[in-house]
């Protein structure tokens, strides 16, 4: 890779890490070419990013764009995950992980903050926007539920003493 090529890949990652607000650091050693295509299938659907890049130009492009706390990382086979959504990324990483073993997460960035691995995993175990959604409406519905049963034991109180 001559000097023009790599000042490309530097540019080329630093505009995606001006689209991407989250970028996850993995590591793939260990995972075979089917595995990695695999990966990356599951990635592309859910709308993500995954760039393997070599550390150093992978450090130039982040410092371009004022990114730190991410440099310790980029050490050994890296792969970058670059997204816009945060809690779909780390959902596909944990689940592709649990399943196979790798990658494994490094450190992240999420809304310009460096975060540990335990808080991508943590990012990715939480429930989807519909199960949310589902658990408020099954609270609200328990919560009238209980105001309806007050009530009405309150007018068989008042029924009775009449």
């Amino acid at each position: 890779m001559n000097k023009t090529e790599r000042q490309e890949t530097v540019d080329s990652l630093s505009a995606l890490l001006k689209d991407t607000p989250h970028v996850y650091v993995t590591d793939f050693s260990g995972m075979s070419v089917l595995r990695m295509t695999e990966f990356r299938r599951r990635l592309r659907a859910a709308g993500v990013s995954y760039v393997v890049v070599k550390n150093t130009l992978a450090q130039r492009a982040l410092a371009a764009n004022g990114i730190t706390g991410l440099d310790e990382h980029l050490a050994g086979p890296t792969g970058l995950v670059l997204t816009k959504d945060a809690l779909t990324a780390a959902k596909v990483l944990g689940d592709f992980a649990r399943e196979f073993e790798r990658p494994t997460v490094k450190a992240g960035l999420v809304d310009g903050k460096a975060v540990l691995p335990a808080h991508v995993k943590r990012l990715g175990e939480i429930p989807s926007r519909e199960v949310l959604l589902a658990q408020i409406a099954g609270s609200m519905n328990g919560i009238l539920y209980s105001f309806v049963g007050a009530l009405e034991a309150l007018r068989e109180q008042r029924d009775t003493a009449s």
